[in-house]
């Protein structure tokens, strides 16, 4: 069910209506309102999406937490892009988080900061 639930054109009414087994469990179940069942269909529908925002948020905080050399010499990263350079060089961020807010520092300068802290 729940796969047919992921296709656009379904909603949770659907199927209530298309199977008989499903409309007479939800009529057995005491509680189970149109709200219930909304928020049921939201969270099949949207669940893939709810977990990839997860993933990006839990890889954002471990930026957070990854620290940057107080004096790092960033004009000597060529990888880095020229605006990325002079802007980490004059804000000095301590961590990768930090870096990657700064208006100017593209999600490239900061892939390449990784790999330098990596190495």
């Amino acid at each position: 069910m729940s796969n047919l639930l992921l296709r656009p054109q379904l909603g949770i009414r659907d199927l209530l209506n298309g199977s008989i087994k499903f409309n007479k469990f939800q009529q057995e179940i005491k509680g189970i309102n149109d709200e219930i069942l909304e928020e049921a269909e939201i969270q099949v529908k949207y669940q893939g999406y709810i977990d990839k925002e997860q993933e990006l948020a839990d890889k954002l905080s471990k930026l957070e937490h990854m620290n940057l050399d107080p004096g790092m010499e960033y004009h000597k990263i060529h990888s880095l892009s020229l605006e990325a350079r002079e802007k980490l060089s004059r804000i000095q961020p301590r961590t990768i988080g930090q870096a990657s807010r700064i208006s100017g520092v593209s999600p490239a300068d900061i892939s390449v900061l990784i790999v330098y802290l990596g190495r």
